[in-house]
């Protein structure tokens, strides 16, 4: 054989071997040398690798808060192909705000990079660092513009997605107070905790001032805070200690004019709290020198001056001030307002979802955090549907079996049912069998069974704006979206009473593990599950172990507690750094 016509028979079994685009051949030839042969398809011939696999189904999450960190945490990435979009390219413990702005806890201690986060997911998920200006349902997609400074060009790009995980969050009530954005501190993120630190030590560099009369001292140094509720009061406490444990060594000539004042419009501070934190809170405060306002409107802010209206005397009065801090709670960004009109929910606060978190007449669109609020089905909305699915032989009565078996869905289904059965410790459900004098049925019609059940719908709660509820929100929907596979054939769900089937997953359940709060002095309340309430110096330390084991890193975690270390050893920084 020649050696030409063995090039030839080698090239033609190289064109038809299954992995022929890559091969290399080496022969000897009797002369010494030795030919490297290599046979390659042309572009045109090879196949595209990227067309044969099949396309993934695309998420872009807005958000990069506790619901959207813990919706990445738990999202299983190689399943989709994942796009984060946020303003911020981090997340942050914001619980550990208030200490931060006063230096118990550095603002870097607290942050954790969202690259950091999402690079331990299986999966690639891709991040972009820029707000998102505009939700469009009906094409699918996202307009984002980039916020970084400098950027070469607009910097605006759109992003189409399959699913779309809402969880921006939410913005400062002001109550269009005159004033209120001009003259006021924030405390809603890492940036606004440093700008009050700075303005704190500005307060009182300004009142050591040897140009500075004793009415300017007491201007400077009064600071305001409105709004009772835990971020508010914890600031509050936080500025005294930090006040008293650390500035009045460095400031002594003024520390006799430095005033803290709460303004809380309800009748009491912590009033979501249980009513023994909240007499504690204002009798604590009230001893430490916190003056507390309540049943006090604020009209109005300037400069230099706040107006206050007392409820209950209809007095307005000026107080001048150093330092405003403004905490009364939330409203919707205009972003997620524009996709609300859009979807016509413009009579609602905050984006309505069902109990799946879906958002109400977008199949697509998921909303979780402070940005969303589950809009529960009332059961008797559909008790007709519910009383025919239980009276399987259509007589118009059900007996205590058929009752007993269609109450486990309704239990999954409807929350309030549960509620309302915990509350009044209802154990066994042939209590709600019983006519009004307490006597056992033996069979219950339409009208028995509206009546037994009517009392559930006032039951039905609106979940709390808290970082708790938007971290079990993202929880649970990560877990949705990585079985969403498995639920096809077998859903887990309660049974559809409308129709026929099962939903595909239990609704949303929020599991209410307790809430803290610090109120200085090394003290702190604690309202837990059981009705339990603890107050005092051991509060405090399991408020520490609480808040170091929820950091969302080792790294944070580390920090965290070095940062209480040092405050206990070297007491706060006071420099403007």
């Amino acid at each position: 054989m020649t050696i030409g016509s063995f090039f030839n028979k080698a090239s033609r079994a190289l064109t038809t071997h299954p992995f022929s685009s890559n091969f290399l051949l080496l022969c000897t030839i009797s002369g010494g040398g030795v030919v490297a042969l290599s046979e390659s398809k042309s572009e045109a011939e090879r196949p595209n690798i990227e067309d044969q696999q099949p396309r993934k189904t695309k998420v872009v999450v807005l958000g990069t808060g506790w619901a959207a960190a813990s919706f990445l945490k738990g999202l299983d990435g190689s399943l989709y192909d994942v796009q984060v979009v946020s303003p911020r390219n981090y997340f942050a413990f914001t619980p550990l705000l208030p200490s931060v702005t006063c230096g118990s806890v550095e603002a870097r201690s607290i942050v954790e990079p969202v690259r950091n986060i999402i690079k331990k997911r299986d999966g690639e998920i891709k991040f972009w660092e820029a707000e998102c200006v505009k939700i469009d349902a009906a094409d699918k997609k996202v307009v984002c513009r980039s916020n970084i400074e400098n950027l070469v060009g607009s910097g605006e790009f759109s992003l189409d997605y399959d699913f779309l995980v809402v969880a921006v969050g939410a913005q400062v009530n002001t109550f269009n107070t005159p004033g209120v954005k001009e003259n006021c501190h924030f405390l809603k993120n890492v940036e606004d905790a440093q700008k009050i630190r700075l303005s704190v030590i500005d307060c009182l560099e300004k009142a050591v001032l040897p140009s500075q009369s004793e009415e300017e001292q007491r201007s400077n140094l009064h600071f305001v805070i409105v709004g009772g509720g835990p971020t508010g009061v914890e600031f509050a406490a936080e500025l005294h200690d930090f006040i008293q444990e650390d500035l009045i060594k460095l400031y002594p000539t003024v520390q006799d004019k430095i005033k803290i004042t709460l303004i809380q419009s309800g009748d009491h501070i912590l009033n979501m709290f249980d009513e023994r934190i909240s007499s504690f809170a204002e009798k604590k405060f009230t001893r430490d020198g916190i003056e507390v306002q309540t049943g006090c409107r604020v009209m109005s802010v300037d400069d230099k001056e706040i107006t206050v209206k007392v409820k209950s005397t209809g007095e307005v009065c000026s107080v001048p001030h150093g330092l405003i801090i403004w905490s009364t709670g939330i409203s919707t960004l205009p972003v997620i307002r524009d996709f609300m009109e859009e979807i016509g929910q413009t009579k609602r606060h905050v984006l309505a979802t069902d109990e799946w978190l879906r958002v109400k007449e977008c199949e697509d669109v998921f909303a979780i955090g402070d940005c969303s609020s589950i809009n529960q089905r009332k059961i008797m909305d559909d008790i007709l549907d519910i009383f025919k699915a239980a009276d399987k032989n259509n007589s118009g009565t059900l007996t205590v079996e058929e009752f007993e078996e269609v109450m486990d869905d309704v239990i999954l289904r409807y929350p309030q049912v549960e509620y309302y059965l915990n509350k009044k410790h209802i154990l066994d459900l042939r209590v709600l069998w019983n006519d009004p004098q307490g006597n056992e049925r033996k069979e219950i019609d339409i009208e028995g069974f509206k009546l037994a059940l009517s009392v559930a719908d006032s039951q039905v709660k609106t979940l709390p704006a808290t970082a708790q509820v938007a971290a079990q929100q993202g929880a649970y929907l990560a877990s949705c979206f990585n079985r969403v596979d498995d639920t096809e054939e077998h859903p887990e769900g309660p049974r559809r009473f409308s129709g026929s089937g099962h939903h595909r997953f239990r609704p949303f359940r929020y599991k209410h593990f307790g809430q803290f709060a610090p109120l200085g002095g090394e003290q702190a309340a604690a309202e837990l599950p059981g009705d339990w309430v603890s107050i005092g110096h051991s509060t405090q330390w399991l408020w520490y172990s609480v808040y170091a084991s929820k950091q969302v890193s080792w790294r944070t975690r580390y920090l965290v507690m070095s940062d209480w270390a040092r405050k206990f050893v070297f007491g706060r920084d006071s420099s403007r750094v």
